[in-house]
């Protein structure tokens, strides 16, 4: 019972790593309605954003978030603004070729810097191992379940309460009414995949003391995000923070019960049993008007 406990435990930190990820992905899906297939490098230019500030400027990754999380937003903005905008009106798969381009482009462009090297940040404080009720957790871990549920809490709170939230939600539920009510779509567009890649920008500085950045450390986890978004529901914030959980506690009990290289075919499988059952997932709804 300790050891199923504790793989709970475990997975549940694991979850929260998934939420930060999914969570802006699920942002530029449920409002903007793009697929975005370059979320994952954007998580790889916010590690490499955060290990240059940490080996120039001595900052560490914790202290990076600020500037990571406003170059990411800046990154996500222009990337709207300038890619995605144009083809809005185009066919669905038409912006899928689009962000599938830019991945590939982003992770070349890493590949010519910084070559196939694995470059990565230590930071002790993050690395320890903290022992509560006789279970084990490292203070990076917590540090990421506890910013999720900030983030989480947070973008509910701004959704729910300020105008420009509001704006955005109106624009989610049907494009068409937000513009006869004055709302600026094209503008809440930019803003939201900024957004979307502002989050990212968070889990790139949380993630770095963890794990080493390579030029393709975001396909792995842009993979995972997408079943955590669609588990929980297309356009769902708590949705992706409860799928990023459930999928998170499936990752660590397969690893253990069946076999570490199989668990990515346990949360597949449940992915694909989700689209087959309830393609809106477990919290989400339908589509907005266009």
């Amino acid at each position: 019972m300790d050891v199923f406990v504790q793989l709970i435990l475990n997975g549940i930190l694991l979850g929260s790593m998934y939420a930060i990820i999914a969570v802006g992905l699920t942002l530029i899906f449920g409002i903007v309605r793009v697929v975005n297939f370059a979320h994952g490098e954007f998580l790889m230019i916010g590690m490499y954003a955060v290990y240059l500030l940490g080996t120039h400027f001595g900052l560490s990754p914790y202290a990076s978030i600020v500037p990571v999380v406003i170059l990411l937003f800046v990154l996500g903005a222009l990337v709207q603004r300038f890619i995605i905008q144009p083809l809005l009106g185009a066919d669905e798969h038409i912006q899928i070729f689009a962000t599938v381009g830019l991945s590939t482009a982003l992770v070349n462009l890493a590949l010519l810097i910084f070559g196939a090297d694995l470059y990565s940040l230590t930071v002790p404080a993050a690395s320890k191992s903290l022992v509560l009720g006789g279970y084990t957790m490292l203070v990076g871990q917590l540090i990421m379940l506890v910013c999720a549920a900030v983030l989480v809490a947070g973008l509910h709170f701004f959704m729910q309460t300020t105008a420009l939230g509001r704006a955005i939600r109106a624009t989610a539920q049907n494009r068409n009414a937000a513009l006869l009510m004055g709302v600026r779509v094209d503008r809440i567009y930019v803003i939201t995949f900024g957004l979307g890649a502002a989050c990212v920008g968070l889990a790139s500085a949380l993630l770095m003391p963890l794990y080493p950045v390579t030029p393709t450390i975001g396909t792995y986890f842009v993979l995972t995000a997408f079943v955590v978004v669609v588990l929980g529901g297309m356009r769902s914030i708590y949705g992706a923070f409860v799928g990023a959980m459930i999928i998170g506690i499936v990752d660590s009990l397969s690893g253990y019960y069946i076999a570490p290289d199989l668990k990515e075919v346990v949360y597949f499988a449940i992915f694909i049993l989700i689209l087959i059952f309830k393609p809106t997932g477990l919290f989400g709804f339908g589509r907005g008007t266009e």
